[in-house]
């Protein structure tokens, strides 16, 4: 009898699927483990990369494109700043792979990662730590304990995943004036350090505020993420001036060279372009728009780029 019947949900055991765990996944998880003193925080990043190192040989099997590198969870500096197993997919976005010793109930999901994942795949590790099951998957989180028993099965995973790389996600720019934002835009100042502006200025004669909000793009690793500002200012969604700018984040005090911003008409054609120089702290870009419009930013790094779809 399997150990875990009375834990997992019994519609999802023949669907689990089994990893060993090589000497190569435990080079990795020595070689993070040994960035960090406090053996707690060790314990933690050995068994996340365990976790992840798993869900990537699951999703190469299944013929997904995983990016390791543009992975939190591969870098040691966010490591050491949050509770970090994410996976990212190429063109798709990360996947949060939670680790779980053998007859856990719950799972431990920590608030830094509630946000920007597009599900989390819960990963039992033997007692060995010779093998990793995957157990299933949920879509959100909005707490810090997530019971096994609830998972979805890891054979809905593959259609999932593939549904959400076909859904290009719109940004209805009019709900910001009902102050509804889309998940992954927040208040400029909670990622950027600075402090709240109430910015008021005539347009066409009535006074305004800005709406700005902004989110994280990642380019390639981490290091070279930067921040898209959007800021909206008019009467009303009706007819607004709209300002895209893209400042660095991380610490950074230059955008990296060469970075580009674009903006896009509805057929995807580049109609706006800017890049950065070698000493760049922001480039920006601006244009009006009325209710109906649709149109995309794109910022870009090299072969890699980033596309946010908004409609006003």
């Amino acid at each position: 009898m399997n150990p875990n019947q009375s834990i997992i949900n019994p519609t999802l055991e023949p669907w689990i699927f089994t990893v060993p765990l090589a000497l190569e996944a435990h080079a990795r998880a020595q070689e993070f483990r040994r960035y960090h003193s406090n053996p707690h925080k060790a314990k933690q990043v050995y068994l996340n990369t365990l976790a992840v190192y798993a869900v990537n040989v699951y999703l190469q099997c299944r013929g997904f494109e995983t990016n390791l590198e543009r992975s939190d969870s591969w870098n040691p500096m966010m490591q050491m700043l949050m509770d970090t197993a994410d996976l990212a997919l190429k063109d798709c976005g990360k996947l949060e792979c939670r680790p779980v010793l053998p007859d856990a109930e719950v799972v431990c999901v920590p608030p830094e990662v509630w946000e920007q994942r597009m599900g989390y795949v819960v990963v039992q590790l033997s007692e060995s730590l010779r093998e990793a099951t995957l157990l299933g998957f949920v879509e959100k989180a909005s707490s810090s304990k997530l019971a096994v028993s609830q998972l979805r099965s890891l054979q809905e995973l593959p259609a999932y995943l593939n549904n959400l790389n076909k859904i290009k996600p719109v940004v209805n720019l009019s709900q910001w004036f009902e102050d509804i934002f889309e998940a992954g835009w927040q208040a400029v100042e909670s990622l950027l350090a600075t402090q709240p502006t109430e910015l008021a200025f005539s347009f066409r004669g009535v006074p305004q505020a800005d709406i700005r909000r902004c989110k994280q793009i990642e380019l390639a690793t981490p290091e070279r993420s930067v921040a898209l500002i959007v800021s909206l200012s008019g009467e009303s969604e009706q007819d607004m001036d709209i300002s895209v700018e893209v400042q660095p984040t991380n610490g950074q005090t230059y955008l990296p060279s060469n970075l580009q911003l674009m903006v896009l008409n509805e057929d995807g054609e580049a109609v706006m372009h800017v890049h950065a120089g070698s000493d760049n702290q922001t480039i920006q870009l601006e244009f009006g728009g009325e209710a109906g419009d649709r149109f995309g930013v794109k910022v870009a790094l090299g072969d890699v780029s980033v596309t946010e779809n908004f409609v006003i």
